[in-house]
């Protein structure tokens, strides 16, 4: 196996489109553990660690440009503020150690539909800034996941970036799990309420990460935007019901699907509780 280390990132496209079999690594938490396990065997490795350009995030326009390489430690410590559901889906990340090396570019790379950051992606509705040496191009998150562990990246690509808008209104993340830490979801969920519209998304409950759709429109054109009163229970039991119907699971060792759809429900209730009340007091209420 060889391994390729580039210095920028002009040459990391080179070596990428001279080796499109060259698995790219960066914190590694993903791809070490499939080293290991002999789950894959790359000809060779290419080694993002060292390549300035995707370690830096900006903001530009009310757009955080967030880079690939840029681990969710600093997520959390640096864009708490601007995009709050990114830093609280981070924070649930595996342990200090995970979160000091993973990145939300090799969250995308691995496209598993238990990735943490993409509920938060799509109810923001995400773009993934991607580069080869032919050119960039940009995804919007739903385009990027086309299946189990498959996204839509052409073999001589790299992601770069992930573009999201900053103060976008309330956000919320929470997920379920069988420990309260290190621990991969059973589901998980993510809402954004921003100048009457909405995104919500789920994790961890269909072949891929998904928007719930009907749930979206249902509360789009329900919620009292111009109001500071709380919401009712019909309407949140209603969302939540909604969003449980959006998902397509499976049973497994983590949770049956019956499990995950109701599981879904609650936390659908319980962010949008949240969330609502940071849109009517300007205080954010922490999952």
């Amino acid at each position: 196996m060889e391994f390729l280390r580039p210095t920028t990132l002009a040459e990391a496209l080179a070596l990428k489109a001279e080796r499109p079999d060259a698995v790219p690594i960066a914190g590694g938490t993903d791809v070490m553990v499939e080293l290991n396990f002999d789950h894959r065997r790359p000809g060779a490795l290419l080694d993002l660690t060292t390549v300035g350009e995707l370690a830096e995030w900006s903001t530009s326009d009310g757009t955080v440009r967030l880079g690939a390489g840029v681990p969710y430690t600093r997520v959390i410590a640096e864009l708490g503020e601007s995009v709050p559901a990114l830093a609280m889906a981070s924070r649930t990340v595996g342990s200090p150690q995970i979160r000091n090396r993973g990145t939300v570019g090799g969250n995308l790379g691995a496209a598993s539909p238990a990735g943490d950051t993409h509920p938060v992606l799509l109810a923001l509705d995400a773009r993934i800034e991607v580069a080869s040496v032919r050119g960039t191009r940009i995804l919007r998150a739903e385009e990027f996941y086309v299946g189990v562990k498959r996204h839509a990246l052409d073999p001589d690509e790299l992601i770069t970036a992930v573009h999201l808008p900053a103060h976008a209104g309330p956000q919320q993340f929470a997920k379920v799990g069988t420990r309260n830490a290190m621990v991969i979801a059973v589901c998980s969920f993510a809402l954004a309420l921003r100048d009457g519209q909405v995104g919500a998304a789920i994790g961890s409950a269909a072949p891929t990460p998904r928007h719930a759709r009907e749930a979206e429109e249902f509360l789009a054109a329900e919620l009292p935007w111009g109001s500071a009163e709380a919401l009712p229970d019909s309407l949140k039991r209603r969302f939540g019901e909604l969003v449980g119907a959006a998902a397509r699971p499976i049973d497994d060792v983590r949770g049956s699907a019956a499990y995950r759809k109701h599981a879904l429900g609650v936390l659908a209730r319980r962010t949008l509780t949240w969330a609502w009340d940071d849109h009517r007091t300007g205080e954010r209420a922490c999952a």
